[in-house]
């Protein structure tokens, strides 16, 4: 039998705060619940558009799907008194990245996923998207791992809306009007090309650029857009900005002193 990871009461406590506040400020529309298994281990992967998504991911799957959502959390949220009580009373999963303890955590999730039969949330981004039109970026292979590992289904889940409320960079949200929020759960991502295969780094990166691709094509449903032929990169990106920095300081650097790169025909800054 699957282990209780969570109290009842702060369970009944937090949905019911949850979904009070939610439903003052959102609009929800939700399709493809029942594509979320009723019982057992579930990898619930979803696209990252603002800080504001654990909440409404965490309302379609615990109100439209019935399941309760198990997040791994960042460990600065978990340093928050309050918020780390709430957090260990509810079963979430704190992670510290980078760390040694980062393994530690993706074992506990295993865990929860194989012995407890929990549904557990997870953004494959890693962060919020910074693709300029907010489509799923590139993914991190830790959820292709897991899944690999455990055998359990992946849930592709995407969604839309939440940067009306809070843009990822915003400290201001915008509550009101509320705010229409989509979400489309497709099928278990097939992976059965890459299952049962030494976890190379080819067979990861397969595994997940296929559940991006189930992710991405759900989220193209709801805005009725095409999605580009290619995700954003987002460190390939922050890797073209440190060049172009770095080539811009050295042309500065270069530049002769008292010489200027502007073409003024030898009038002076009064335009004599």
């Amino acid at each position: 039998m699957a282990k209780q990871r969570e109290s009842r009461w702060v369970k009944w406590v937090v949905s019911r705060i949850v979904r009070f506040v939610l439903w003052f400020v959102t609009k929800p529309e939700w399709k493809g619940t029942e594509n979320v298994p009723a019982e057992g281990g579930a990898i619930i992967a979803a696209n990252h558009l603002s800080v504001t998504d654990p909440l409404t991911v965490a309302h379609f799957l615990y109100i439209g799907a019935r399941r309760w959502p198990t997040f791994t959390m960042k460990d600065g949220v978990m340093k928050i008194p309050v918020v780390r009580s709430v957090a260990r009373s509810t079963g979430q999963i704190p992670i510290k990245r980078g760390s040694a303890d980062a393994v530690k955590a993706l074992g506990e999730a295993e865990k929860a996923l194989t012995q407890d039969g929990s549904s557990v949330i997870f953004y494959p981004e890693g962060t919020c998207t910074r693709d300029p039109e907010l489509w799923p970026m590139t993914a991190k292979n830790g959820v292709a791992r897991l899944a690999l590992t455990t055998g359990v289904p992946v849930i592709p889940v995407a969604h839309w809306g939440e940067q009306n409320i809070l843009p990822y960079g915003s400290k201001k949200p915008s509550l009101f009007p509320r705010k229409r929020i989509q979400f489309s759960a497709g099928p278990p991502v097939d992976l059965s090309a890459f299952r049962d295969q030494p976890l190379t780094a080819t067979v990861l990166d397969g595994a997940t650029r296929a559940i991006m691709a189930d992710i991405t094509a759900l989220q193209a449903e709801i805005r009725g857009e095409q999605p580009p032929a290619e995700p954003f990169d987002f460190k390939k990106a922050r890797q073209q900005a440190a060049r172009a920095k770095r080539a811009e300081q050295e042309e500065i650097s270069e530049t002769p002193e008292g010489t200027t790169t502007d073409t003024d025909n030898g009038k002076n800054s009064t335009g004599a």
